[in-house]
């Protein structure tokens, strides 16, 4: 077999079917959970929404 000549398997740019389907899951599991996440932010007290408000604000706004 020559070095770097491809003579079998899935073609080249041809996507993995584990990891498509592991990838279909989780955007199944973080859709679920996003749309519980309202009712979950009301039974969490101020003081730590306010936390969290603060940790996931670098992922919203830019730096200064």
């Amino acid at each position: 077999m020559a070095i770097g000549v491809k003579t079998g398997g899935r073609q080249k740019g041809t996507s993995n079917k584990v990891t498509t389907d592991l990838r279909q899951l989780l955007k199944e599991f973080v859709t679920e959970e996003l749309n519980k996440v309202d009712s979950l932010l009301e039974q969490v007290e101020a003081k730590d929404r306010l936390e969290l408000l603060i940790k996931l604000l670098p992922y919203t706004l830019p730096r200064f």
